[in-house]
């Protein structure tokens, strides 16, 4: 079993860029909107359903002006009360008709969207958790969180709100327009008063889904720095790194602002002329419809008629632009949730189709390592063989690439050249289920679940019952878990009770007893307990690793002094390897480490 304690950077990075930061990709318009129609397909009935009685409501809405202008005509020929009542209970009746089909539909269209929403949380979840560690790593937890809440919360907003309204209004538009050409070619004439407006709405629709796009990454670029920040406040603070970070922080938001007022200036463009053009139409109708009534071509009834169907587009036009915003900012908030798809993915194959490990011992042979494939190598020919239930020791100056040769062994990344395998089978290449059976990594890193102390624990086995869960604890020496008010009933995180660093890592510890791997990688897995507590728990995971391949990443050269055999790493390559005695006795890099680090003077 391959994991880790947290998905955050485990480099412990304070700068301002993440070395061989990778953004994550945004889908094409190509690809959203294949997308979008794959959603509409699988709520196809409902969709069709929405548009029918859109479609009907528009033709309702067409009724009133009609009878309106016939009421006009009929006063002026001298047309009775009672016709005229007649008339109007028909204008109240079709008015009735058209509120019940239009909230027909936007009850059709919420539904719709709820359903569709619903399904892109589970397909994003569903792609987060299928990217490799390395991805998320290197894109920032800011990059997928802003993608998962605010994105998301955007495309969900559109979908529930914006597209009943636009569906509504849309065919009311086109029901309305239709209608005055029917009524007069010359007035249909003055709708294109519109044209205005739909020039400006075209010029921003060419520069909106860019600028949002800009003003979405800036958003999570803001959000990332924030996040690391925060999380490193401590490591901030110990390094006197606050004006780097504040400097960071005012370029993040100076980047922001200029992308939001970039969209501002887009609206202050498109809006007015929108208001012009809604001015135009009626006028023109009203003149020309003047000058042909004067000469006889078309009766009053219908310029009113014609003036009201068009005044009447101001409302369906006023609400497409008043959504247009945010289905522009939505569709550039769909394409960073689509462009999940295009990132690189944890490998899957068919049950029986990979090969399964001879043994369990780990071959390290001629291993390059570059971040990114680019650069200079982080490790530079490594040869190394783990013999099964051996424990060794990785030590060396920071920056050798020990957590990197780490991650290595765990199938986390890949060598540029070389190979790593267990059991003859490169361990990258694994499948995942296979793969989390074979090794477990622990780093110093650490996170807490929001849920109890058993849902915490049962991550790593989810059929464990308390006993299991209780002798996991005891087993890392988390003794403080017996004490709490409801056991392993307790919720933590906010509202509930708020472990400790050192608790917190005991609880991952207790994760790993659970997981039971033959092998296990400890990148520095004790160093944020206090000595005392890091000694006692060493001792108790010594008894419970007993028979198991450890691999132990330390500074604290007790550790090594412990281990089956020792390996030095300096500036990416083995440079020794043995047991403590015979580096010690080699008088080599290791007993200088060994020397200093007991506070002695080589020589």
């Amino acid at each position: 079993m391959t994991t880790t304690v947290t998905v955050s950077d485990r480099s412990g990075r304070t700068g301002d860029t993440p070395p061989g930061a990778t953004a994550l990709p945004v889908a094409g318009p190509a690809a959203v909107r294949r997308a979008a129609l794959r959603l509409i397909r699988r709520d196809a009935r409902a969709f069709a359903l929405m548009l029918v009685l859109n479609a009907l409501a528009a033709g309702a809405g067409l009724v009133g002006p009609w009878l309106l202008g016939r009421i006009v005509d009929t006063v002026r020929a001298g047309g009775g009360v009672r016709a005229v009542d007649r008339l109007a209970l028909v204008v109240v009746v079709s008015a009735l008709v058209q509120l019940l089909l239009a909230r027909g539909a936007r009850y059709v269209g919420h539904r719709f969207g709820e359903r569709t929403v619903a399904r892109i949380r589970t397909q994003y979840v569903d792609r987060v958790l299928a990217l490799p560690p390395a991805v998320v790593e290197r894109a920032g937890s800011g990059d997928l969180t802003a993608r998962g809440t605010t994105d998301v919360a955007s495309v969900a907003r559109t979908l529930r709100d914006a597209a009943p309204e636009v569906c509504v209004a849309a065919a009311q538009a086109l029901f309305l327009l239709g209608a005055v050409v029917v009524l007069g070619p010359l007035l249909g004439l003055c709708g294109l008063g519109l044209l205005c407006g739909l020039l400006a709405v075209r010029w921003y629709l060419r520069r909106a889904h860019r600028a949002y796009l800009a003003e979405g990454a800036a958003t999570s670029e803001l959000a990332e720095l924030l996040a690391a920040t925060a999380e490193g406040a401590r490591t901030v603070e110990a390094l006197g790194l606050q004006e780097r970070r504040w400097a960071a922080a005012e370029r993040a938001v100076q980047r922001f602002r200029e992308t939001r007022l970039r969209t501002l200036f887009l609206r202050s463009v498109l809006l007015p002329a929108v208001d012009v053009s809604y001015v135009v139409p009626v006028a023109g109708v009203l003149l020309v419809g003047g000058a042909l009534h004067r000469q006889g071509g078309i009766t009053l009834g219908a310029v009113v008629t014609a003036a009201l169907y068009l005044r009447q587009l101001a409302d369906p036009l006023e609400t497409v632009l008043l959504w247009v915003e945010q289905i522009q900012s939505s569709g550039a908030a769909f394409a960073r949730v689509e462009g999940l798809v295009g990132a690189p993915r944890l490998p899957k194959a068919a049950p029986g189709t990979r090969p399964l490990p001879a043994d369990d011992r780990i071959d390290v042979t001629g291993v390059h390592y570059a971040y990114d494939g680019a650069g200079d190598d982080v490790l530079r020919g490594v040869d190394l063989t783990i013999r099964p239930g051996e424990r060794i020791a990785l030590v060396g100056p920071s920056g050798a690439g020990k957590s990197t040769l780490g991650r290595l062994l765990a199938g986390i990344e890949a060598p540029r050249h070389g190979s790593v395998t267990v059991g003859r089978v490169p361990i990258a290449s694994l499948d995942p289920e296979v793969l989390r059976r074979q090794v477990v990594l622990v780093t110093q890193e650490h996170h807490v679940f929001l849920g109890t102390v058993r849902d915490n624990l049962r991550i790593a086995a989810p059929e464990a019952d308390d006993a299991a869960l209780t002798a996991a604890l005891a087993a890392v020496g988390a003794g403080w878990a017996e004490e709490l008010p409801a056991g392993l009933d307790t919720e933590l995180g906010p509202g509930g009770y708020r472990p400790d660093g050192s608790q917190s890592q005991q609880l991952a510890l207790a994760r790993v007893v659970l997981a039971d791997p033959h092998t296990v990688i400890l990148d520095e897995a004790t160093a944020l307990l206090d000595p005392r507590t890091a000694r006692h728990t060493e001792r108790a995971l010594a008894a419970v690793l007993a028979g198991r391949t450890v691999i132990a990443i330390a500074h604290r050269l007790h550790t090594a002094h412990d281990a089956d055999r020792v390996g030095v790493l300096e500036a990416g390559r083995l440079t020794e390897l043995g047991t403590h005695d015979a580096l010690v006795a080699a008088g080599g890099a290791y007993a200088a480490l060994w020397e200093s680090w007991h506070g002695r003077p080589r020589g």
